[in-house]
């Protein structure tokens, strides 16, 4: 697997001749959709596991981090929740902006992106600054993995507040963090938890990872929190309504980062067939581990 310039605003993971991911580090989206960096997913036989703007949720963007509460800022797209009133368009709608990125790898080794980026409020002003690294590799003929870490620091001088509608009143809307989001094909899929198949009440629930079948069985995912041993942190997920998992270490409670403060979010996702999650406990975890972050990323 290797990363390789696909034009002036993104880079592609090329597996064996196929493309099977694109980073898109330049986003031409509105502001009012949070404009970030996101990937697009495809499995090695080439099936798409990702959407992208979504006519249900345009700002939506395949796999991207996305926060809806950083201190008075929404840095997930469209509008705000405020309690006592629901989702009102608010004029805080921020900016991932790409500040510069190295990509490498070779055959025999994970594939690698290092970037930069400078998130900014609707106003233009400094909120955070990021250094974030994904790598990709090969775990078996049908399956591959890749790993998103993001060392978030804050660059104002007050203290950030990171939440979730839930933190802000909305039950069970705690969606904050490393989010995918699967196409429309997907949605009604199987999601499936360590204990077995487990649906929709799978939101807000605090367990290691979480999988995703698509409905004709074509494709599935499974995604890992940052330590696959852990269960600390509640989930996002969805399947009725559309195709969505995230960590969500931000679901009922918020986490204060302080001036000059750092914060690490990362998550793995693992791209395969519809028996994906199986991984999680076989010998391929091995092969997973190659791409799973460390506990805190220095680059």
């Amino acid at each position: 697997m290797q990363f390789i310039a696909a034009g002036i605003d993104r880079v592609a993971l090329r597996d064996a001749g196929r493309i099977i991911a694109e980073y898109v580090f330049r986003p031409a989206d509105p502001q009012i959709e949070s404009p970030r960096p996101y990937l697009t997913l495809r499995t090695r036989a080439g099936v798409d596991v990702t959407a992208h703007r979504p006519a249900d949720h345009v700002w939506h963007k395949g796999l991207s981090l996305a926060l809806p509460v950083v201190g008075p800022h929404n840095f997930w797209g469209g509008p705000t929740y405020v309690h006592g009133q629901g989702y009102v368009q608010l004029a805080n709608n921020g900016t991932q902006e790409h500040r510069g990125l190295r990509a490498e790898g070779h055959d025999d080794e994970p594939a690698r992106i290092t970037a930069a980026l400078s998130w900014r409020s609707q106003a233009g002003d400094p909120v955070l600054a990021e250094r974030r690294r994904i790598t990709a590799d090969v775990v078996d003929d049908q399956t591959w993995a890749l790993s998103w870490e993001s060392e978030l620091r804050n660059s104002t001088d007050a203290p950030l507040a990171f939440g979730s509608p839930t933190s802000k009143g909305r039950e069970n809307a705690g969606y904050a963090g490393i989010f995918w989001r699967g196409p429309e094909s997907f949605r009604g899929g199987v999601i499936t938890a360590p204990d077995g198949p487990a649906g929709d009440e799978a939101r807000g629930r605090r367990v290691p990872w979480l999988s995703y079948a698509a409905p004709d069985r074509s494709a599935g995912v499974l995604m890992l929190n940052a330590d696959a041993a852990s269960a600390e942190e509640p989930w996002f997920a969805r399947s009725e309504e559309y195709a969505g998992l995230s960590p969500a270490p931000f679901f009922h409670d918020e986490t204060v980062l302080e001036p000059g403060g750092t914060l690490t979010l990362a998550a793995v996702l693992v791209i395969g067939g519809p028996d994906v999650h199986e991984l999680a406990a076989t010998a391929g975890a091995e092969r997973v581990a190659r791409v799973r972050p460390s506990a805190l990323i220095s680059v």
